[in-house]
């Protein structure tokens, strides 16, 4: 059986490249770069930069099987691009897997929210994802796949990165006390779009952590298993009642050796 051909949009990104390497040892798996020219003598990477370059010359080049959308940058080029990858699923074989976020929802603040769920943003981010995933829902629904996640930790993610730079230079890290999440890993993220591509799903799926947890709490927690650090916290209200920011898995779970708990992430942070 041929092995499948899989294209990561933005492989050269945290979430990319994580999903680059889980894919990588199985699949015949290429990845795009922009401007990282780390990854210019990988003969599996393509250069491709979203606001000069067509990804129809990318897809008829590689014609592949599956395509991963971890885009970043521009937001009108972003869409242009989706539009162009639509067109290619229309006309081929192939599916579409997009990376989207819990932000789709991030309009309604009283409630965690699941996979059939209206949507509703009040973020330019949030809604640029739901302009995607409403492009998506028009296709067949055996092309596409829209993967919602939450904030993404592990030890080389930029959020991590971000709370060891302050930690080292004495500045404030941001807390959110009200603020309710779910949160998920690098680790974690890549084994279940893994699964997800081998067992050929596709519909929505929240690939976030199945409890909740506060922000601050979390970062807290987080800091304590990165080492014996004593930082100064600025606390952020952005409202006095609690706000979620959740995406949450109900319709479409996942094996449970696949499920991740809030606990779990906080455990995989451990000093390097």
């Amino acid at each position: 059986m041929d092995k499948k051909k899989i294209l990561i949009l933005g492989a050269s990104g945290f979430v990319g490249n994580a999903i680059y390497k889980e894919l990588c040892p199985y699949f015949d798996t290429f990845g795009t770069y922009c401007s990282n020219r780390s990854f210019a003598k990988n003969k599996q990477f393509i250069r491709y930069d979203l606001e000069e370059d067509d990804i129809f010359q990318v897809l008829e080049q590689l014609r592949p099987d599956v395509i991963i959308s971890s885009l970043r940058g521009n937001f009108p080029a972003q869409i242009q691009a989706h539009q162009h990858l639509m067109e290619y699923l229309i006309g081929n074989q192939a599916r579409l897997y997009f990376i989207s976020s819990a932000n789709v929802f991030d309009a309604y603040s009283k409630f965690p929210s699941y996979e059939h769920d209206k949507t509703l943003s009040l973020s330019v981010y949030g809604r640029l994802k739901i302009k995607i995933e409403n492009m998506m829902m028009r296709l067949p629904k055996e092309k596409t796949a829209i993967l919602r996640i939450p904030m993404v930790f592990g030890n080389s993610s930029p959020r991590i990165k971000e709370i060891k730079e302050n930690i080292g230079t004495n500045e404030p890290i941001e807390v959110f006390p009200n603020l309710i999440i779910n949160v998920t890993n690098d680790n974690r993220l890549t084994q279940q779009i893994h699964y997800l591509i081998n067992r050929n799903k596709t519909g929505i799926y929240h690939l976030g952590s199945s409890d909740l947890i506060q922000h601050e709490e979390f970062i807290k927690e987080v800091i304590e298993h990165l080492g014996n650090y004593h930082p100064i916290y600025k606390r952020v209200y952005t409202t006095n009642e609690d706000r979620y920011l959740a995406a949450l898995p109900k319709d479409n779970l996942l094996p449970k050796n696949l499920r991740i708990s809030c606990q779990e992430i906080i455990d995989h942070h451990l000093p390097v």
